[in-house]
């Protein structure tokens, strides 16, 4: 059997295997591809169960056998600057195999996971399943791809989740929740500055950026009181090449601005540009936790 009917033959009989994990699974994904906030949940989740006194690991998609994370001595171009980034607040494994990870975490005493980028092809069965979504761009003409936004279908791709967290201001929020029924829970986070003692009020600064959607984080900058007297929207995890950084350097004296970017962003930049660009680092907040909390909870007490 040849042809489109035997690639769908042999796609629904990949998803139908799914193996079961050795511990409680929290998979969190979106259906839209670009940047959705998706990294700072998981941050954010691991932190959450790290609160109520569990061990938890994140795992994240490699490209090889099972490797943790040291984030004193991998690189962003080993890694990926996301994991790199998660590993500084959780303990981090990368993995070619979802379950691989998944069993090296137990092993080295995970009690529960983050599985950073939702479930691969239904490959491994998660205990609970998020969806992130950016709240401002929703799920575009609901589409997918190449003529839309959305990896799979809307219907199926909600008929497998649990939850749905979905980030941005509160009209985006507003307008999301009304344009689509999903039939499950919805949370509503956005992306907030953390407090270190920074004053941005007034700040010139020459803001570059290689996320998913760099203008969101020229907004959180700009709400933080900071002028932005350039901004620079690079490609989502462009490299900084020494000949990039020089000449946003030149760019940003001549502007007499100081050089802001991501925490993600940073874990990319050559070590001597370091000292020399600030980090603006954001954390997800939801404006309610207690339905999250308790979804994390049964995880344990499923009664």
């Amino acid at each position: 059997m040849r042809g489109p009917v035997a690639w769908l033959s042999r796609l629904s009989a990949r998803r139908a295997i799914s193996r079961p994990a050795p511990l409680p699974v929290v998979a969190v994904g979106s259906l839209s591809t670009g940047g959705t906030g998706k990294t700072p949940t998981v941050i954010a989740l691991a932190q959450r169960l790290a609160g109520q006194g569990r061990e938890v690991h994140v795992v994240t998609r490699g490209d090889g056998a099972a490797v943790r994370i040291n984030e004193r001595e991998h690189r962003a171009e080993e890694v990926g600057d996301e994991p790199l980034l998660i590993a500084a607040f959780s303990p981090t494994w990368t993995a070619l195999d979802a379950l691989e990870g998944i069993n090296a975490a137990k092993a080295a005493g995970a009690e529960v996971v983050v599985l950073d980028g939702g479930v691969p092809d239904g490959t491994v069965s998660a205990t609970l399943n998020i969806l992130v979504e950016d709240a401002v761009r929703g799920f575009g003409n609901g589409r997918v791809r190449p003529f839309g936004p959305l990896k799979t279908s809307l219907q199926q791709g909600l008929t497998h989740a649990d939850l749905l967290i979905s980030i941005g201001p509160k009209q985006a929020q507003e307008r999301f929740a009304a344009s689509v029924e999903t039939g499950i829970a919805q949370s509503f986070g956005r992306l907030v500055p953390l407090q270190t003692g920074m004053t941005w009020s007034g700040m010139r600064v020459y803001a570059f950026a290689g996320i998913g959607v760099p203008e969101r984080f020229f907004a959180t900058l700009h709400d933080a009181g900071a002028e932005i007297v350039a901004r620079h929207a690079l490609t989502d995890h462009q490299e900084l090449t020494a000949a990039l950084m020089t000449r946003m350097e030149r760019e940003a004296w001549a502007l007499g601005a100081q050089m802001v970017t991501t925490e993600k962003d940073a874990v990319r930049l050559p070590t001597d540009m370091r000292r020399k660009v600030l980090v603006l680092p954001v954390r997800m907040e939801l404006d309610d936790w207690a339905p999250v909390d308790a979804q994390l909870l049964s995880l344990f007490d499923p009664a």
